[in-house]
């Protein structure tokens, strides 16, 4: 990556996405965050190999199978950043033209909290500058009655939310903090201030739809309500009409549609048109103090929110672990990964942007580019495909046939340990590995890839059903991770406890044919005694 100021000529200049994204060996949809260092020591001697089963020489030829199809896609020829592809948009409303006599367009910026690199406000620039209206920007303060609501979240948006709107500031556009939930605090400021449209970005969680359709009935009819995917490269509905079963399933719908979508983005710039009414200083400290959220789980220390700061990380993964991502992604001793997730989980950076500034500087690590843009693009937008088609994300209920038969079937299989939640949270479990990883997420806010499978399975492992296994996953994640209540999160212990986007294997106790993970197998994959011995938890 260059620097963080862009010009004209960075986005003319810039390198598409080329077509030889090969199958990680990582099967998780997590995007990676963490990789911190660690002192190294030799491994134990893994055992002599045993002959390949039938699963496993079935799982080869898949994997051979689906890099096949990846290596005769098409070539991308470059294509300037200058148009705005209308099929990223999706009309929510009736009416599709601005009402005349209004005084101005706003984008409600729900998901993609930044200016530069943002699809739904350059569309909603695009269609201020046509009718010659000022452009404002609005973002809809609610905190739920949630444990998840904690001052490490809500601290990180608060913080990007302020850089965005000292940014809006400087290129002439309002930037409004409302306070309450969308559908009951934004049809009426559309009202007072007279929009003549509404531009709004893209989630495919079930409380931001259902705000998406409040605010849209208490609109009135004359006035359009546009959402535009600013999130995904290959807009969700567009890459496909509906769930897909597999990454093996998506990914040759999203790769034959890079050339159309994978592009540079014209600058969001200074708008000709002042607004008349402007918008209330917001008191951005004062915001945060105020919140009624949980403080015992504080600001992550290595994360600095905002899109400057995420650009600045990501032109470290460039420059420093891009290099190794390919071969030391799954060492959780090593400083592999990209930690890149906290920023695009809260739209600070755009993974579009990521991709096409890995895609651009990284061509002599060309073993690690195909992996990471296979997690950042086919991996993350299954996960948004997933979300969107299934509103039982969340549930067991969600999961596949074969998967809830065979959880079903073993729900009463005796559990070798069975833990509380307070015990989990806690990291009071006999397994010292499980232990480590759980006081990294608690302390810091986050947890390697690798160990985020392995931390899942154990909660199925160690619970009395899969639904409480389920429920207690997500309740950790949500509430310690930076990057937690976003698609990946809800996918990775999906993945982890209920199977999808997976397939059966060999059947066992308690799992039944949920792929299976132990202690003896990440011993053979990394140095499990030097991670321990770094994140021994301490009281939490």
């Amino acid at each position: 990556m260059l620097h963080i100021i862009r010009s004209r000529s960075y986005f003319a200049s810039v390198t598409l996405l080329k077509q030889t994204i090969k199958n990680p060996k990582s099967r998780l949809s997590f995007i990676v965050t963490s990789s911190m260092s660690g002192r190294k020591r030799k491994a134990p001697s893994a055992p002599a190999a045993k002959p390949a089963s039938k699963q496993q020489k079935t799982e080869k030829k898949k994997k051979e199978e689906e890099e096949k199809s990846v290596d005769s896609a098409p070539e991308i020829s470059e294509k300037p950043p200058t148009e705005f592809n209308k099929r990223r948009i999706r009309l929510i409303s009736d009416t599709e033209k601005i009402k005349q006599g209004s005084e101005a367009v706003l984008y409600w910026m729900l998901r993609d909290h930044r200016v530069q690199d943002n699809w739904a406000l350059i569309h909603a620039q695009q269609l201020a500058l046509e009718e010659e209206l000022p452009l404002h920007v609005c973002f809809c303060l609610v905190v739920p009655k949630s444990k998840t609501s904690t001052l490490r979240h809500y601290s990180f948006m608060l913080k990007g939310l302020q850089e965005v709107s000292k940014e809006c500031k400087q290129l002439n556009i309002q930037f409004h903090l409302l306070h309450g939930a969308p559908d009951e605090v934004l049809p009426g400021f559309v009202s007072e201030q007279r929009f003549g449209a509404v531009v709004t970005d893209f989630s495919p969680l079930r409380e931001p739809i259902r705000w998406l359709e409040m605010v849209n009935k208490a609109l009135p009819q004359d006035i359009p309500l546009i959402q535009v995917d600013a999130h995904n490269v290959v807009p969700c509905w567009v890459a496909s009409p509906k769930q897909e079963y597999a990454a093996r399933t998506i990914r040759g719908k999203i790769t034959k549609l890079l050339p159309e979508f994978l592009t540079g983005f014209p600058l969001v710039e200074k708008h000709s048109y002042t607004a008349a009414r402007t918008a209330k200083p917001v008191d951005w400290e004062e915001t945060l103090n105020s919140l009624n959220v949980d403080r015992t789980v504080a600001e992550s220390k290595w994360a600095e929110p905002g899109t400057k700061a995420g650009l600045l990380m990501l032109k470290s993964f460039i420059d420093v672990r891009l290099k190794t991502f390919g071969t030391l992604r799954n060492d959780p001793n090593s400083p592999s990964l990209s930690q890149l997730s906290p920023w695009i989980r809260f739209g600070h950076l755009s993974a579009q942007h990521v991709a096409l500034q890995v895609q651009r500087n990284g061509k002599k690590f060309g073993s690690s580019v195909a992996p990471f843009l296979e997690e950042l693009v086919v991996r993350r937008e299954l996960t948004d495909n997933f979300c969107f088609y299934n509103d039982k994300y969340d549930k067991v209920e969600g999961a596949y046939e074969w998967a809830q038969k065979t959880l079903r079937e073993h729900a009463k299989d005796k559990r070798p340990y069975i833990y509380t939640l307070q015990q989990l949270e806690n990291a009071e479990t006999h397994d010292k590995l499980w232990n480590a990883a759980q006081y990294q997420m608690v302390s810091e806010g986050k947890m390697h890839g690798f160990l985020r499978m392995y931390w899942a399975k154990k909660i199925l492992e160690w619970t009395s059903s899969p639904e409480e296994a389920l429920s207690f996953a997500l309740y950790l994640n949500d509430r310690y991770e930076l990057d937690g209540q976003d698609p990946n999160g809800f996918v990775g212990c999906m993945w982890s406890i209920c199977g999808i986007h997976d397939q059966g294997w060999a059947e066992r106790p308690i799992f039944g044919k949920i792929r299976y993970m132990n202690y003896k197998g990440c011993l053979r994959k990394f140095d499990v005694a030097s991670f321990e011995k770094k994140y021994s938890p301490k009281k939490l």
